[in-house]
C-alpha cells in the first residue's frame, strides 16, 4: 500500500487515562489513528474531526505480543505507514516490600515491562524501514525516585523507563524517536482508587503533598504527550519527563 498523504498514529487503549483525550488531540493535529479498544462514541467523535479511525478490538493489552503486533499491522494494512505509537499500561500495586508476593512482583513486571517492551518490538521495525517515526512510552513519576508504599511498582516504572531510553539511543541512528513520560497525583479513577483520593478528606491530604497542590487531570497530561508524538519536535529522544505536579 502507498504510504498515506496524513500522518498516523496508533493508540494501544482508547477507553481509559490518557487515550481519549490523546485521540482528539491528535485528530485535531491532522492524524489518522489506530486505536485498541476505542471507547463508544469516540470514532464518530474523531471521524468527524477529520481523521480515519481504525479500531483494533482487545488489543490494548500489549503485554501479549500477538496483540501489539496487531494493532501495527492494521495501521500497516490501512495505511501504509507508524508515524507515531504510544502506549500506556500497568496496574498501580500498593503496600510494603516485607509485605509483598511472587506474584504481586510478576503483575506488575508484566503491566509495567513486558507491555512496554512488547509494544516497542511491534512499533519500532516499520519506523526503522521509513527512517522516521516517534514512540512515547508512558510509565510513571514513581519511576523517577523512591515512592514509598509502592516498591515493586516504581521499581518496575523505572525499568520501563531505562528501556525506552536504551532503545532510543540503539534507534537515534535510523532518525526514530523513544522517549518516555511518567505521572503521578493523577484524577483518575486508578489513582483515585489505589490512594483513597475518592475520600475528600483523604484526597485533601493527598493534594497537600503536591507542590502545585491539585490533582492533574488527564487532558493537561494529553497536551504534553503532544510534542513527543506529533512530528513538530523531532530533536529529543532518550528523555523521560515527569507530569506530577512538581513531586518530581
Amino acid at each position: 500500500m502507498s504510504q498515506s498523504p496524513r500522518p498516523v498514529a496508533v493508540i494501544n487503549d482508547g477507553s481509559f487515562y490518557v487515550g481519549p483525550p490523546l485521540a482528539r488531540a491528535l485528530a485535531v493535529s491532522g492524524y489518522d489513528l489506530v486505536i485498541g479498544d476505542i471507547a463508544e462514541g469516540l470514532k464518530d467523535e474523531l471521524s468527524s474531526l477529520g481523521s480515519s479511525v481504525v479500531d483494533v478490538p482487545k488489543a490494548r493489552d500489549v503485554s501479549d505480543p500477538a496483540k501489539a503486533q496487531k494493532l501495527v499491522d492494521a495501521a500497516l494494512d490501512a495505511f501504509g505507514q507508524v508515524d507515531s505509537a504510544v502506549m500506556f499500561s500497568g496496574l498501580i500495586v500498593t503496600g510494603s516490600i516485607l509485605k509483598s508476593s511472587r506474584e504481586d512482583l510478576d503483575k506488575v513486571y508484566n503491566g509495567c515491562v513486558v507491555a512496554p517492551y512488547e509494544f516497542l518490538k511491534a512499533a519500532l521495525p516499520p519506523m526503522v524501514a521509513q527512517k522516521s517515526g516517534q514512540v512515547l512510552i508512558v510509565t510513571s513519576a514513581s519511576a523517577a525516585r523512591p515512592t514509598p508504599g509502592a516498591p515493586l511498582y516504581s521499581s518496575m516504572r523505572a525499568a520501563a523507563t531505562m528501556l525506552a531510553r536504551n532503545s532510543a539511543m540503539e534507534m537515534a541512528k535510523n532518525n526514530v524517536q523513544v522517549n518516555a513520560v511518567g505521572t503521578n497525583y493523577m484524577d483518575f479513577p486508578e489513582f483515585r482508587r489505589a490512594s483513597g483520593a475518592d475520600d475528600p478528606d483523604v484526597r485533601k491530604k493527598i493534594e497537600s503533598q503536591v507542590p502545585l497542590g491539585r490533582l492533574g487531570t488527564v487532558e493537561e497530561f494529553a497536551h504534553f504527550c503532544m510534542p513527543y508524538l506529533d512530528g513538530k519536535s523531532t530533536f529529543a529522544t532518550g528523555q523521560f519527563v515527569s507530569f506530577s505536579g512538581g513531586w518530581s
